[in-house]
């Protein structure tokens, strides 16, 4: 054989070897965990207020609720939204139980809620007749909704060239309002009441977190179907973080300028606000490009931190004030500025991953922590100086003639009743 065959044929045998090996490489058996776990961690300031009375339990909290319109005993999770304090909720689900199991939860006496937490599974919910759609013409045809939204986006004294964004409903479909409104989004599971989870609080188990409560410790997950190794330790970082406390100066005709102190825990920050009267929403955000941040007033993971800050969407923490320009808010009635610490998330996997590929990787379980801290300000209180809380919310019936025209959007509950009410629809 030809020298320069022999070469050829030993060549390709060798590429034939390295990809034989690097298709094995890539061949590892991996398996999903038999238990999945979740704990969302969650500081909430409302105005100068950083905890809630002594209520005692999130009955008690319900009970306060119960003279808000549309507010009752199943009311836990829209209050938790807009009342202050410290909150947290935990999931855990396994694959030995797929309808859900009962768990208990050692924890660090620092929490101040004894020496465990009982996980259920959550109350199935009673389905309800589909709702009529809304007011139609004589054709039964909604109306098209009337009115504007100006978005502004940017820290800065003046308005930047190019802006607002406009979207006028009139002229728009449903989808173009919800992508407008919506921007930047992220649809990850935390610790929710899905089907097949033990979560607490539940409703045999409502304790309020207390003031001053700390996560920091051991914790242990045991129950059945429930890997015997689920435990773990939750350091300062993952700890409940410090209020968010937004303090604003100006406003009106003139910039408004928020500042708020350096939080150790935080990786990122962002703000958005809301205003608005004769038919015109004004939206703005802390971004660098034209985003509204509704979605992103939530938990976000470590890799869409690394890249919203890196494109501009997010303030870096070494940023602790922001500018909104001047006179963007200044017809606007109750308007209402937003911002979020985003903390860092713990991510854990038991055991650990073989070096070797060809040991499959079946874990027993994983866990993910992960924690925010939250903060509102009404902005017309901030133009004379003053923080008030902001009056009890007025929350719409259920009523046909209360439903909006325009479609949810996630992370904003009850926003197309807010745009009805400043629209006229």
């Amino acid at each position: 054989m030809p020298t320069s065959h022999r070469h050829s044929l030993l060549a390709t045998t060798v590429l034939m070897a390295l990809g034989s090996n690097a298709s094995h490489a890539q061949t590892q058996v991996v398996k999903p965990p038999v238990a999945q776990y979740w704990m969302d961690v969650a500081t909430v300031r409302m105005a100068d207020m950083d905890e809630l009375p002594n209520l005692g339990t999130m009955g008690g909290l319900a009970a306060s609720m119960a003279g808000v319109k549309g507010m009752g005993d199943n009311s836990f999770g829209a209050t938790k939204g807009m009342m202050p304090g410290r909150w947290l909720d935990i999931a855990v689900t396994t694959q030995r139980k797929p309808a859900g199991t009962t768990a208990t939860q050692t924890i660090p006496p620092g929490l101040n809620l004894g020496a465990s937490l009982t996980l259920l599974p959550p109350e199935p919910v009673a389905s309800k007749p589909a709702a009529p759609q809304g007011q139609g013409t004589e054709d039964n045809v909604p109306e098209q909704p009337k009115g504007r939204i100006l978005l502004y986006w940017g820290c800065g004294d003046t308005v930047r060239a190019g802006q607002p964004k406009v979207l006028d409903l009139a002229n728009t479909k449903p989808e173009d309002y919800a992508k407008f409104m919506l921007g930047r989004a992220t649809r990850e599971r935390g610790a929710t009441a899905a089907p097949g989870n033990a979560i607490w609080p539940n409703p045999q188990n409502k304790q309020l977190v207390p003031k001053g409560a700390s996560l920091v410790g051991d914790h242990k997950v045991a129950g059945d179907g429930i890997p015997a190794s689920l435990q773990f330790g939750i350091g300062q970082v993952q700890d409940f973080m410090p209020p968010l406390t937004l303090a604003a100066t100006g406003g009106g005709a003139a910039a408004a300028s928020l500042a708020w102190p350096a939080q150790p825990q935080a990786r990122a920050y962002f703000l958005n606000a809301m205003g608005g009267s004769d038919g015109e929403m004004v939206l703005w955000s802390s971004a660098e490009t034209p985003e509204p941040g509704w979605g992103l007033m939530d938990y976000l993971s470590t890799p869409n931190l690394d890249k919203w800050l890196a494109d501009k969407t997010l303030l870096p923490t070494s940023q602790t004030q922001c500018a909104i320009p001047a006179g963007i808010f200044a017809k606007s009635k109750g308007a209402m500025v937003r911002g979020i610490a985003y903390g860092q998330e713990l991510n854990l996997v038991y055991p650990p991953r073989p070096t070797d590929k060809k040991v499959p990787w079946a874990p027993d379980w994983a866990a993910r922590v992960r924690v925010k801290s939250v903060a509102t300000l009404p902005l017309d209180a901030a133009a004379s100086g003053r923080a008030e809380p902001p009056a009890k919310p007025d929350v719409p019936d259920d009523s046909q003639s209360n439903k909006s025209l325009l479609p949810a959007v996630p992370g904003v509950p009850g926003l197309g009743n807010v745009l009805k009410g400043l629209f006229g629809r």
